[in-house]
């Protein structure tokens, strides 16, 4: 193979100057996807409802990585909220090239005693505010005539999860699954890369903190996963990286499912 050829595979993956967006990067996976896109070059705006988490994290990123971040507190279930983050970045940074969804909420509940009020904010978390994040970036990008959108599911969007009872949560994941494969047939024609990649049981804090009140939950999710351990919310960056790079604009409408072999069973 030519040299010529392997320094353009390479430079598949050139992402310095980029600009992103990435929702819930106060979380665990968001941070560590802000992490790798900041070491990538790329400048991000960290949007989440905690303001002292994106604002540690933008300290960190730019001290480390020399680029440009945003921390932008923003509750993406409010239309108002969203359309006011998005004007910043856009008078910061001119442009959005990359938007990655990472926020979300979890809960288990039966289903049998399971209240409207925590229907309704699974919902609302889970997939309207991807939906708002989708949409008023998407329009940026249509302008443009480029974007790479990933949002973060769930296996739990393709399989029930055991012995946990979490009918809304799947569905909401389910629902960022079917929303990205339809943002991806309807933009398409504007050079819009939409996918998805569903994690499997990883480590970070809004797992640990389910796990507080059943514990004996992880003992038997375990060994349903072949690779023999949970993510690490590293394991979950190589995936975005790679659907958001120039190596990824054959792929979309694709949900990308990380889960160390779970749902092969």
């Amino acid at each position: 193979m030519s040299a010529t050829l392997l320094k353009s595979v390479k430079g598949l993956f050139e992402l310095s100057g980029k600009k992103a967006v990435v929702t819930g990067s106060g979380g665990g996976i968001g941070s560590a996807i802000a992490h790798g896109f900041a070491e990538f070059g790329v400048d991000v705006a960290l949007l989440d409802v905690n303001a002292e988490s994106i604002k540690n994290l933008k300290i960190e990123l730019e001290e480390r990585f020399q680029v440009k971040v945003l921390a932008l507190p923003t509750d993406v279930t409010d239309s108002k909220q969203v359309e006011d983050a998005v004007k910043v970045v856009v008078n910061s940074f001119g442009r959005v090239d990359i938007l990655v969804n990472c926020h979300g909420i979890g809960q288990w509940s039966r289903a049998d005693e399971m209240s409207e009020k925590d229907w309704d904010r699974m919902l609302n978390v889970n997939l309207n505010g991807v939906f708002l994040m989708c949409q008023t970036i998407g329009r940026l990008m249509i302008k443009q005539r480029y974007g790479k959108i990933v949002n973060i599911a769930s296996m739990s969007a393709n399989i029930v999860n055991k012995p946990q009872p979490q009918a809304h949560y799947n569905a909401s994941k389910a629902g960022v699954v079917m929303l990205t494969k339809s943002l991806a047939g309807e933009w398409a024609k504007y050079n819009i890369n939409v996918n998805s990649v569903s994690p499997g049981y990883t480590l970070t804090p809004l797992v640990e903190d389910l796990l507080k009140s059943q514990p004996e939950y992880a003992d038997y999710w375990k060994p349903q996963v072949p690779i023999g351990r949970f993510a690490e919310p590293l394991d979950i960056v190589g995936a975005i990286i790679f659907l958001v790079s120039e190596a990824a604009n054959y792929v979309t409408g694709h949900d990308l499912v990380v889960d160390g072999g779970y749902t092969i069973w």
